[in-house]
């Protein structure tokens, strides 16, 4: 057994907000991109490469375990690198912005 497959073999768990844990599913935060991405110059296969690079970061970390925060952390700081726009998107839905003024602070922390 290669250690790609020793890593493959791991049962990567995601622990929800309320508490609940559930497989990882990289089909999720692909969805996720595509939604924040929808009509910006970004390509399906850049979308898979900021999972994939998520999904390789948990997998170094050694962890077994992971806050559905801590992935979307992740996420929000390969998809700013990417596209600004997706990712303001992206970080409004993540957040949970209530208001025009929570996105003017996201916009201010940038700076």
């Amino acid at each position: 057994m290669t250690t790609y497959e020793y890593i493959e073999e791991i049962e990567l768990m995601v622990k929800k907000k309320d508490g609940r844990l559930e497989r990882f599913n990289l089909d999720k935060i692909i969805t996720g991109l595509q939604k924040a991405s929808e009509k910006r110059p970004i390509t399906l296969e850049q979308i898979k490469n900021i999972a994939e690079k998520v999904r390789q970061d948990i997998i170094a970390e050694g962890k077994d375990e992971v806050s559905s925060k801590e992935i979307g952390d992740k996420i929000i700081v390969y998809l700013r690198e990417l596209d600004y726009v997706a990712y303001i998107r992206f970080a409004s839905v993540y957040r949970d912005f209530k208001e025009p003024s929570d996105f003017q602070r996201l916009v201010n922390e940038d700076r």
